[in-house]
């Protein structure tokens, strides 16, 4: 405010103005405009302005509001007809206007680019939104049509499976029983001559009564069908390995198994021939029991079931190796899935900073054609240089109070107190047109 004061102080300066004020001496002044500056001589006039106006009515600071309103449009009127200054002024905002329209182009050519790439991952989406269908599609048919999909198993292997499981539960059982039962008969039942052959050799109690003779009896009458299934189960490792020393040891298990049958059909037939012995009889060796019904039939009650156990059992194992690799397939396209879901994960992310992008795209160019059309309405307009209206209102300023210092009869206190309340009036004049902000390049826009 230090500064505005100070300012004003020097604004108003008195300048020697004709003494009577007539209008001849100030025609005079106005006769000669060769003799100085453009500026120079409507620096004058204004400040004539300020004088007569003054004059006329009595320095009112009332007045010199409404003058300095119309000394503002006076000046407008002024600019609007200084054509090179204002296209000079409105360079600027003409430059500014093509380089927003360049702006708008080329944010307009990344617009479409962005959108092209929205569209463009939309499809990526649905592509691999297809692939996880045709995938979960393979996955429920891969058990029916493997070889459709080169894949080398056996049709129908999980059906296939689940039968031979069922059959080969039973058939295990049957085993566990058999030699359960034929076990504890051979080696350490006590057999009765009022008894049948089947009680003698198929003994409901055998487990039980086994465990009541002693741990002994009890687990090796328990663990001896393991020993049958172990074999069993070697002989189909030994044939998943076509070779020849496969095929022996194969040949050799299966002899194992043969040979222990044939001695629990032994003790077996040979307890019974005892209980049946006479005085005339024999001793019972291998020759005798070749001939027994019983021996063959305990043999081939245990040994061909054993077989059928054994190929059941085989066959359930490639099955569920045939399983397998339908499993593993399936679990492979599992893992496709998973990885085809990253990657929409990671669509639908680019997908979501695209929109961004253009929305911030389509905001930038609303603002650029917000800025262009502010820029339109200052060319079409008249831009007034604030600075300038300034040096030119102070010059009507001190005109004003030249003729208040000068002609005004009152006292000195009152022209004093006139002055300060004219200071008051064009300070807020300035204030009101702009002209009186610290940046003194402002330009401000009138409608033509």
């Amino acid at each position: 405010m230090n500064t505005v004061t100070s300012n004003i102080k020097n604004l108003f300066r008195l300048k020697p103005i004709p003494t009577d004020g007539s209008k001849e001496e100030t025609s005079k002044l106005n006769i000669e405009p060769n003799a100085e500056s453009t500026e120079e001589s409507r620096k004058r006039t204004y400040h004539e302005s300020g004088y007569r106006d003054s004059s006329r009515n009595s320095g009112n600071h009332t007045a010199l509001s409404i003058c300095l309103d119309a000394i503002y449009s006076k000046f407008q009127n002024e600019e609007k007809e200084l054509v090179e200054k204002q296209n000079k002024l409105k360079e600027p905002y003409l430059n500014e206007q093509k380089n927003k329209e360049t702006e708008i182009k080329g944010l307009f050519v990344s617009l479409d680019n962005k959108e092209d790439h929205l569209k463009n991952i939309g499809q990526d989406i649905e592509n691999v939104q297809d692939k996880i269908e045709k995938i979960k599609f393979e996955i429920n048919d891969l058990p029916r049509n493997p070889e459709a999909y080169n894949v080398k198993a056996t049709k129908g292997a999980s059906t296939k499976f689940w039968i031979g499981l069922i059959i080969l539960i039973p058939i295990s059982l049957y085993l566990f029983t058999f030699y359960i039962s034929t076990s504890y008969s051979a080696f350490f039942k006590s057999f009765d001559a009022n008894g049948n052959i089947i009680q003698s050799v198929l003994d409901a109690q055998a487990f039980n009564k086994a465990w009541d003779e002693g741990p002994l009896e009890g687990a090796f009458v328990t663990l001896i069908p393991f020993v049958f299934l172990g074999l069993g189960y070697l002989i189909h490792m030994f044939g998943e390995n076509k070779s020849i020393a496969n095929y022996s040891k194969v040949a050799l298990l299966f002899i194992i198994t043969f040979v222990f049958d044939a001695i629990l059909a032994y003790e077996i037939e040979s307890k019974l021939y005892e209980l049946n012995r006479t005085f005339n009889s024999p001793p019972f060796d291998l020759s005798i029991a070749f001939t027994k019904n019983q021996f063959w039939g305990i043999i081939f009650a245990g040994f061909i079931v054993y077989i059928i156990w054994g190929l059941v059992f085989d066959f359930v194992m490639k099955e569920n190796k045939e399983k397998d690799k339908i499993k593993h397939e399936q679990t492979k396209r599992q893992k496709d899935i998973l990885v085809h879901q990253e990657k929409i994960q990671a669509f639908e992310k680019q997908r979501e900073e695209t929109r961004n992008n253009i929305v911030s795209i389509k905001e930038l160019i609303a603002k650029a054609k917000g800025r262009i059309e502010e820029l339109q309405n200052i060319i079409d307009g008249t831009i007034i240089p604030t600075k300038d209206y300034k040096l030119y209102a102070s010059e009507y300023m001190q005109g004003w109070i030249t003729f208040i210092s000068e002609k005004l009869a009152v006292s000195h206190s009152v022209k004093q107190e006139i002055i300060e309340e004219c200071k008051k009036q064009y300070i807020y004049n300035l204030n009101k047109v702009g002209a009186n902000s610290d940046s003194q390049n402002s330009v401000y826009m009138s409608v033509l």
